[in-house]
Order: structure tokens, then C-alpha cells, then sequence
């Protein structure tokens, strides 16, 4: 009892119960293959709808093959997919009384939150190497060598993991899995508003600055930068694209510091 009691052992016991939670999503998913398999086509989906279909009839700033310039916007909107999975997830736990089965149990109870974020993760690089398949397939490639390839998607998976936290905490706030799945459509408009897939310099000046603001147009211009794709931002771009790694980084911070003691605060009453 006194090991449970000093705060090394209560971290011993949370990453105990913790990774237990995660085999335990993963064992769901293998035990409903659909959900996976909608997961994983979807990135190579949109790689052939936008990468063919809009790919004729969009020029790349300064030139270059569309593909290649369309990559990192597809790597950043499935990086941002991690805050809806979660959020379905989590209030669809809550929603069954799932949630309240896990607390009947003698388990540390920020167990349940970094279980869901870790099992996101696992999933997240699948979805992530079946997107670089089809990336490859299709001509795009990076050109700056494997270190700065590395940092691209080391990047894209520390955003992943603090968006992740973001899901767990709003998937407890709405309680329901049906207000969860409503709210899903809203990501669509959220990453389609940046530069992942059309340069922003036609959009109208308003639309231009939360374009170039959103988190989704940093993380894709840090890849784009990364990979030696087309469409890297220049110098006298706006300060969270002329700086894209440090504002994915900032992001990725401000996000863990809010979500990671709001979620599990958040958890912890429910079972008041």
C-alpha cells in the first residue's frame, strides 16, 4: 500500500493500468475490424481524390508536381483526425456506462484517459505508413535526406498526441456518442480552411489570416519544409508559417498543458 501511495508509485500504477487500457482498444478494434479498415482506407482514399482530381486544375506556388505539394497537407489533415477518434471514443464509453465499470475496478484513474490517447497513437502511425505507401505510389517523395524526414514525422506525432488529449476532454464534455458523431463533420471545414491543399494567397484577406493561423497550415508548411516539398513558406510569410516547426511545437505545448489536467479533472468528477 505505501508503494501506491508515493507519487512513484502512483505513476507506476497509472502507466500499469495504462497500458492495459491500451491493449484493450486495440483488442477492440480487432474484434471490430470495420472501424480499422475505414481508418486505414481513408488516407489513401484521399490521396487519389485529391492528388488526381484536384490535381489538374491546381498550380503550385512557384512549381512543382501537385502531389508532391498535396502530401504534407494530407499527413497534417490526418494528424488532426486524432481529436475526433478520441472524442467519439471516449463519449461513446461514457454514453454505454463503460466509464463506470472502469471505476468500479481498483485502477488508477487517470489510467483511462492516457490508455485512449495511447492507443490513438498506435493507431495514428498505421494510418500514418499506410499514407506514405500511398504517397510513394503516387510520386511524391521526400528530397531532404532521413534526419529532417524523421523530424517531419516525429512533429506530426507529438501534435497527434496533444490533439488526442483535446478529444479526451471534449468527449467528456458532451457525455453522448451521438453528439460526438455530430460534431465529426466540423473537422472537415477546420482543415480545408488552411494551406494543405490550395495556397492561400487567392483567399479573401479575412479568410487569408485565419488560414495562415490555423494549426493545420503550420504543421503542413513544417513538412512541406522538412520533406523539400513545393510550396515551403518564404521568409516574409506570416510569423506561424515563417516558423512552422517552433509553432507546431507551441501548439503541441499549449494543447498538453490545458487538455492533460482539464481531462483528467474532468474524468475524475464524473465519478462524484
Amino acid at each position: 500500500m505505501t508503494a501506491l501511495t508515493s507519487p512513484l508509485g502512483r505513476l507506476r500504477w497509472t502507466f500499469t493500468d495504462g497500458f492495459t487500457l491500451i491493449g484493450r482498444e486495440l483488442g477492440r478494434l480487432r474484434n471490430d475490424p470495420g472501424e480499422l479498415i475505414v481508418a486505414l482506407i481513408f488516407p489513401a482514399v484521399m490521396v487519389v481524390l485529391f492528388g488526381y482530381v484536384f490535381g489538374s486544375a491546381i498550380q503550385v506556388p512557384g512549381g512543382g508536381d501537385y502531389r508532391e505539394y498535396l502530401m504534407p497537407g494530407l499527413f497534417a489533415m490526418v494528424t488532426f483526425s486524432a481529436l475526433m477518434g478520441v472524442m467519439t471514443r471516449m463519449a461513446g464509453d461514457a454514453s454505454r456506462g463503460v466509464m463506470d465499470r472502469f471505476r468500479s475496478m481498483p485502477m488508477a484513474r487517470s489510467a483511462v484517459p492516457f490508455g485512449q490517447t495511447g492507443a490513438d497513437l498506435l493507431t495514428g502511425l498505421l494510418m500514418l505508413a499506410i499514407m506514405v505507401a500511398a504517397g510513394l505510389l503516387v510520386g511524391w517523395r521526400p528530397h531532404h535526406g532521413l534526419v529532417p524526414t524523421t523530424q517531419a514525422f516525429l512533429l506530426m506525432i507529438v501534435l497527434r498526441y496533444a490533439l488526442s488529449w483535446a478529444g479526451v476532454y471534449v468527449g467528456l464534455a458532451v457525455k453522448n456518442d451521438q453528439i460526438a458523431n455530430a460534431l465529426v463533420p466540423l473537422f472537415l471545414p477546420f482543415t480545408m480552411l488552411s494551406n494543405a491543399f490550395v495556397p492561400t494567397g487567392g483567399m479573401p484577406g479575412w479568410l487569408r489570416f485565419l488560414a495562415d493561423w490555423n494549426p493545420v497550415s503550420a504543421l503542413t508548411a513544417a513538412t512541406r519544409h522538412l520533406f523539400g516539398n513545393p510550396g515551403a513558406p518564404s521568409a516574409n510569410a506570416v510569423w506561424p508559417l515563417a516558423h512552422p516547426v517552433a509553432t507546431v511545437l507551441l501548439w503541441s505545448a499549449a494543447l498538453l498543458v490545458i487538455f492533460v489536467p482539464l481531462s483528467l479533472r474532468a474524468y475524475s468528477r464524473k465519478g462524484r
